[in-house]
Formats: structure tokens, C-alpha cells, sequence
């Protein structure tokens, strides 16, 4: 189930006249709960949900609510506490303990469809955008930033503006990861960055790699040799990029390229002393990178297999990106 906004978006947009829909949004959290304000699930009225707001305890409920919003063509605002012992949410026994508040909006031409294709737009082209919904009940329509004043909508969540209650954020599109080299070990690569609903290009000039049916998963694959993709769009699109050809030249390549480029992260794969060799191929010195270089690459998870070494790379990109410490929650991985 892919829980990035852009995937839940891209369901319900050939369907959006098809079925009935409501938009379900966390505006609101108290304590511990499995998503927090600002998560979205897409809802149609043949039981279809996209998208999930809690661990998959509260969207029965969620979807028997929502059909409220299809009788009367209104907003409705729920509220699951799991520290009441007269809410529904306790008395089942489910949630993880706190208090969830859900905005659920009827989508329909009537309203515009809550401005929901243009930010589909949006994000369909790598673009940042405040997203505003109207918490009132009585008013299902939401507006872009650019309906209201930017010093109005400077911080995030819910606001009162003019005696009106709204819910702002802002949304961006998921992450956008470029993999160089297109071997046997990218394969877990690719694959786990797509289950995350991460966009990801793969990159490999040499024929006999990037085989198709490999790499499904994969949204571009560019087969061009690295030195010719300097004026390319996707450089100034990207967030980090793992650099995996184990070939000196190619390597020295990527990175030369990446200098062009927005990402904020680069991984590459491989020890020190190579990546030394790496460095003066490509007449470079970690000191005038444009970006900070992770290597040697990843966690240490522990294992050997391809698939562990991916789950290493990706959770120190996952991490990076998200700016959090990667550190064991529970403590009971010692650092």
C-alpha cells in the first residue's frame, strides 16, 4: 500500500468522477499515535481506501464515518482517544494510546475537487506547495497558499484566520533518489526505495546492465553515458544519490556529474583507499565536493548478502534526509 501523497493521488485521479471519494486527514494529535497531523488517505465509496492513518485499527471505522460525508456533501470531523474509557477507540482495545483528530472531506466536482489535481500537479513535477483545508464543517473547500497570505500560513497546522479554523502544510514531493550502476546488488536497491515510495532514476551506460525486468520498480532508467547528462532536468530534482558501479571510471564519472547537481546527500559504495583512487580519476578532493560524501556507505546493520547491504544504505539515506539520528529507540542497540 503506497502512503506517499503523489501515489495516493495518482489512484484516485483517473476515478475521480467514477466513485465518490473523501479526503481523511490528521489535523490534530495528543500523545502516542502510529501517523501524525498531516497524513492523508483517499476513500471511495466501492470500500477502496489508499493510504493509511493509523496501523490499520482505525480505517474500518474511518471509511463507515465517511460515508456521512457523502449523505450530506459536508465536512466531518472525528476524534479517536485512547484515553477516554467511553471513546469507541478505547473501548475496542485499538490505537496506541493517545488522541487522533481526522478532517474527512467529500471530493467532488462541486468543490473543485479540493484543489487536489492541481496539487497533483505539483508534485507530478517535483514542486514544493502549502496545502490549506478548511476545518469548518459546514465548508468543504480547500485552497492553495496562494489564496491566502504566506505571513498568514507561516506555520504549520491548525490556524484561525478571519473566524475561520484552517489546517496548513506543506507538501512536498517524495524523495528522489539516483542510483548509479545497475548490477546484480542494485536490485534490493531499487526495490526497497520503491516500496518507501521513494521516485527513483537508474543510471547505467554499460549494455548488459539495467536488464529489463530487473528493475520494475524503477521510474526512469537512463542508459546514457554519464558525461553527456550534465544539462539534465532530474540533476535539479534530486535529494541524495548511491553511487554502485564498481568501476573506478564510472564511479569517477557519477561524481563529477553529481558536482551539477541539488543532491543534498551521495553515497559511495566501497573502502577508503578506493575511493581515494576514485577521487583522483576524477580530479577531485572530498574538500571541494558541493555535497557531503558518505563512505564508506550505510549503517552498520551487520550481514553480507545484497539485500543487507541495501537495507544499510538506504536507512543512512533515509535518515540523513529526514534529519533524525538513526539511533536505536529502545536503547537496547547500544551506540
Amino acid at each position: 500500500m503506497a502512503n506517499q501523497l503523489d501515489k495516493l493521488l495518482g489512484h484516485w485521479l483517473p476515478q475521480r468522477d467514477a466513485q465518490q471519494w473523501v479526503l481523511a486527514t490528521i489535523i490534530n494529535t495528543e500523545g502516542s499515535s502510529y501517523r501524525k497531523a498531516g497524513a492523508m488517505m483517499m476513500i471511495n465509496d466501492l470500500g477502496q481506501y489508499f493510504g493509511m492513518l493509523s496501523g490499520g485499527c482505525l480505517e474500518s471505522d474511518i471509511m463507515r464515518q465517511a460515508r456521512r460525508c457523502w449523505d450530506n456533501a459536508q465536512n466531518r470531523i472525528v476524534k479517536y482517544d485512547m484515553r477516554e474509557e467511553e471513546d469507541l477507540a478505547w473501548q475496542l482495545g485499538i490505537g496506541c494510546g493517545g488522541m487522533v483528530e481526522i478532517l474527512l472531506q467529500p471530493v467532488s466536482q462541486a468543490n473543485d475537487y479540493l484543489h487536489l489535481h492541481t496539487l497533483y500537479g505539483l508534485l507530478q513535477n517535483n514542486q514544493a506547495g502549502t496545502y490549506v483545508q478548511r476545518i469548518d464543517q459546514a465548508k468543504p473547500y480547500n485552497q492553495l497558499s496562494e489564496a491566502l497570505t504566506q505571513d498568514a500560513l507561516k506555520n504549520s497546522g491548525i490556524q484561525q484566520i478571519d473566524n475561520e479554523r484552517y489546517f496548513s502544510q506543506t507538501i512536498r514531493s517524495a524523495y528522489f533518489l539516483a542510483i548509479f550502476g545497475a548490477g546484480v546488488d542494485a536490485r534490493p536497491v531499487v526495490a526497497m526505495a520503491a516500496a518507501l515510495g521513494w521516485q527513483v532514476l537508474l543510471l547505467d551506460p554499460r549494455s548488459g546492465y539495467a536488464r529489463e525486468g530487473y528493475f520494475n520498480d524503477a521510474q526512469h532508467i537512463i542508459r546514457q553515458p554519464f558525461e553527456e547528462l550534465s544539462q539534465a532536468r532530474w540533476l535539479q530534482q534530486i535529494d541524495a544519490a548511491l553511487v554502485l558501479t564498481h568501476n573506478i571510471k564510472l564511479d569517477a564519472q557519477a561524481l563529477s556529474l553529481l558536482q551539477h547537481s541539488a543532491a543534498s546527500y551521495v553515497g559511495l559504495l566501497g573502502p577508503l583507499h578506493r575511493t581515494e583512487r576514485v577521487l583522483a580519476h576524477a580530479r577531485l578532493s572530498k574538500q571541494h565536493l558541493h555535497y557531503p560524501l558518505a563512505n564508506p556507505v550505510g549503517l552498520r546493520l551487520g550481514g553480507e548478502l545484497p539485500e543487507s547491504i541495501a537495507l544499510s544504505m538506504l536507512s543512512e539515506v533515509h535518515a540523513f534526509l529526514e534529519k533524525t539520528d538513526a539511533q536505536s529507540i529502545s536503547r537496547i542497540v547500544k551506540p
